[in-house]
């Protein structure tokens, strides 16, 4: 049976050392490892070592009883965290790690909520139960007040269940319930019972040790082998799901991915993207940074391809051809700064690389500054960034101060119109565009008659609109939450050539933007903060002075639980001052929560400086053509020379 199981925590709750103890255990390595001797076997990256954090979601294999076993070790710290998000798609199942002494942490409330969204069955191991302060009913406590109340202590496996666990898993199931009221209790029913219920996330075992001093570990591998379940067929056609990209030490790419159903072999050819069809030439097994050939991957197995150029993360492959959509979206954007004499389009085929190994950088080329910018989560991943791009390529870079990312909409209906026409060239484009939902992107939909524009045209106008990210008015930034309807267009039968649709095109939404108001957007987090109740009044200070909104405060105890919404410009170093006045006791965790109308828009539009009638990449005006010359005609008077509406 196989089985993918990821390791997952807030960075230094014990991951990485846990994952070491599976892996020993089991007889996949022969040596456990430790974080702070820099011989982890998962963390085998020079930069994870030295850190002394999991940057890289890596995996190992072990057998153990009649199970095959994907580990996947996730980086716990928050700057990696769509790295941890990619790697949560494939799971089988969760084990949440949470420091006996440090209880629930920021950062373990995010993977929480992102294994509730993909409904990852869960197991709990609360660590470090030999250090001092360590408190394991508190955090069971934490758990079910914060997380779930679906917590279930296992007992030892050697014993059976005591009246209370029969009582509490009966609580879970009218029918296991009735079936004890009539039958009593039986093992085998109670165990199968309980694999059903831990599959359906309705029940959370845990258990407690210390990973470092290698307790609990037996027991809790134990009792995952005999109460998790999969089920893969390999006799069904295959699909499979990519969830990471690398290139390896000889610059091949490598396609990793979970077999959902079926088998792939060397020299298939595999279905994937946008019509792609290519062949596998290598399939490896990899176990850490090691790896062995092999012909055929399995249903329920994770390998990597070889042969596929242009697959990306979340891409379905074969009979699943849906791609995944990611929850983590950084909100800081930097510039890459070169030394004297480095080609800097030359260095960008290196930052495409990285891109494809982490889609979330988002690289774009700034072709009229001769610029490389990238979407970051923060200044440790810069930092990890900085010597990535060293080892790997040679390339010694620094980056500029990370500045929000910000994006623009509008907040009127309009109508655009885009003409293109100089001497043998003809597209025109009437759009609709209307402010879309928050956080709804970019949509289209056509009603343009195809006696005005055939079906194939329509498809270029669609393609145009959504190939890219395309510049606002006020600053330059993307432009998000639009509704876009094609109303009509015209082509010609001779002079219509590629690439004037996209002229059309971007013509017309640009002068939909210049005819209405446009207005700035940020990124915002929504917030939970947990502090003495004697704290709670700078708090709600704090968050007022930094533009956010808060709910209605909640108490616990001695604790005060306040929880909102609050710009990510202004709040994104205050996790530091709330460990200063709190002596570290304050708890926050910051979740992205989607972009809102800008707090201080005037002030962000100064700073920037954006010349829009300066953008290379867009213009306003339209192009038609008298005499045999074409000529520009500025967006205010365009509409009235459009030839769809004569």
């Amino acid at each position: 049976m196989n089985k993918t199981v990821g390791i997952l925590a807030h960075v230094d709750a014990g991951k990485t050392t846990f994952s070491e103890q599976l892996l020993y255990h089991t007889n996949s390595i022969k040596k456990r490892g430790r974080v702070d001797h820099q011989d982890a076997f998962l963390d085998s990256h020079e930069i994870e070592r030295a850190r002394g954090i999991t940057v890289f979601a890596d995996q190992g294999v072990f057998q153990y009883g009649h199970s095959t076993y994907y580990l996947i070790d996730t980086p716990g710290h928050v700057d990696f965290s769509p790295e941890m998000e990619r790697a949560i798609q494939v799971m089988d199942f969760a084990v949440i790690i949470i420091s006996a002494v440090e209880g629930i942490e920021g950062h373990t409330e995010t993977v929480w909520s992102l294994l509730k969204k993909h409904q990852v069955p869960t197991f709990f191991f609360i660590n470090k139960t030999d250090r001092t302060g360590a408190d394991v009913n508190q955090v069971v406590k934490e758990i079910k007040q914060e997380l779930t109340e679906g917590i279930w202590e296992l007992p030892s496996y050697e014993k059976d269940f005591s009246e209370e666990d029969i009582e509490f898993i009966a609580s879970q199931d009218e029918l296991l319930l009735e079936h004890y009221l009539e039958k009593g209790y039986d093992r085998e029913i109670w165990l199968e019972s309980i694999q059903q219920m831990i599959s359906a996330t309705k029940v959370y075992p845990y258990l407690s040790g210390s990973a470092l001093q290698d307790e609990g570990i037996i027991e809790f591998l134990t009792w995952f082998e005999a109460l998790t379940i999969t089920d893969y067929f390999n006799d069904t056609p295959f699909a499979g799901r990519v969830y990471k990209i690398r290139y390896d030490e000889d610059g091949t790419r490598l396609t990793f991915i979970k077999v959902l159903n079926g088998a792939i072999q060397v020299r298939d050819s595999v279905a994937y993207g946008n019509d792609m069809v290519e062949k596998v030439t290598q399939i490896r097994k990899y176990n850490g940074n090691r790896f062995e050939q092999i012909n055929q991957g399995n249903a329920g197995e994770l390998i990597a391809i070889v042969g596929l150029t242009s697959t990306q993360v979340g891409d379905g492959l074969g009979e699943l051809q849906s791609k995944t959509d990611y929850e983590m979206v950084p909100t800081l954007r930097s510039k890459v700064v070169f030394e004297k004499g480095i080609n800097v389009k030359e260095a960008l085929k290196y930052f495409r690389i990285l891109e494809s190994e982490d889609p979330s950088l988002n690289v774009t080329w700034e072709e009229r500054l001769q610029e490389i910018h990238l979407y970051v989560m923060g200044k440790i991943q810069l930092e990890v960034l900085q010597q990535i791009v060293q080892e790997r390529f040679s390339l010694h870079v620094t980056f500029q101060q990370p500045e929000v990312l910000y994006k623009e909409t509008l907040e009127v209906d309009t109508i655009g119109y885009g003409h293109f026409e100089p001497l043998r060239h003809y597209a025109e484009v009437h759009l609709k565009l209307e402010p879309g939902s928050r956080n709804s992107g970019i949509k289209f939909e056509s009603k343009c008659h195809t006696d005005n524009l055939p079906i194939g045209m329509q498809n270029l106008v669609k393609q145009h609109l959504l190939e890219k990210e395309h510049h606002g008015l006020l600053t330059g930034y993307p432009l998000t939450d639009v509704k876009v309807t094609l109303l009509t267009g015209r082509a010609h039968n001779k002079h219509t050539h590629g690439g004037d649709f996209r002229e059309a095109t971007y013509r017309a939404l640009r002068q939909g933007l210049e005819k209405t108001k446009n207005i700035l957007l940020e990124p915002y987090y929504s917030f939970k903060i947990k502090v003495e109740l004697d704290q709670m009044g700078r708090v709600l200070s704090d968050i007022q002075i930094f533009h956010g909104k808060f709910d209605a405060p909640k108490t616990e105890e001695d604790k005060a639980i306040i929880t909102g919404i609050v710009p990510v410009a202004t709040f994104m170093e205050y996790p530091t001052t709330l460990a200063s006045f709190t002596q570290g006791k304050g708890r926050i965790s910051l979740q992205f929560a989607g972009y809102n109308k800008c707090h201080n828009e005037q002030e962000v539009m100064d700073r920037i400086g954006y010349d829009k009638d300066a953008d290379p990449e867009y213009t306003s005006s339209s192009i038609f053509c008298a005499k045999g010359a074409g000529y520009s005609v500025d967006w205010k008077e365009a509409e009235e020379m459009m030839h769809c509406l004569r």
